[in-house]
């Protein structure tokens, strides 16, 4: 059962351009109630999509700088990666099934 990776400065640029698996990245805050309603369907597709895409956490309270770097002004906000690139962004709280379309976008 994979599991979803957090993402901190020194890490974050290293997993977005390093990895040959698309990436979507979770722009989350601890306080956020609607992040917390996602996490679950987050947790969900790390296990579904374990070995075609990489579930990653960035909490913008302890890492403004990589928000700020993409213009992430509002959260709950998911980014989809691939290749170094963003591919798919979802701004606010979505059903897993919307979530899954960004993702299968990137994967296709």
């Amino acid at each position: 059962m994979a599991s979803t990776v957090t993402l901190d400065y020194s890490s974050f640029e290293e997993e977005i351009s390093g990895n040959s698996r698309p990436i979507l990245v979770d722009f989350w805050a601890e306080w956020c109630v609607p992040c917390k309603s996602i996490a679950p369907i987050l947790d969900e597709l790390a296990s579904e999509y374990s070995e075609k895409v990489i579930v990653a956490k960035v909490d913008v309270d302890k890492y403004p700088r990589i928000a700020a770097g993409l213009g992430i002004r509002s959260i709950p906000t998911m980014v989809v990666f691939s290749r170094g690139e963003e591919r798919e962004r979802l701004v606010g709280a979505h059903s897993k099934i919307e979530i899954k379309k960004k993702i299968d976008a990137v994967l296709n």
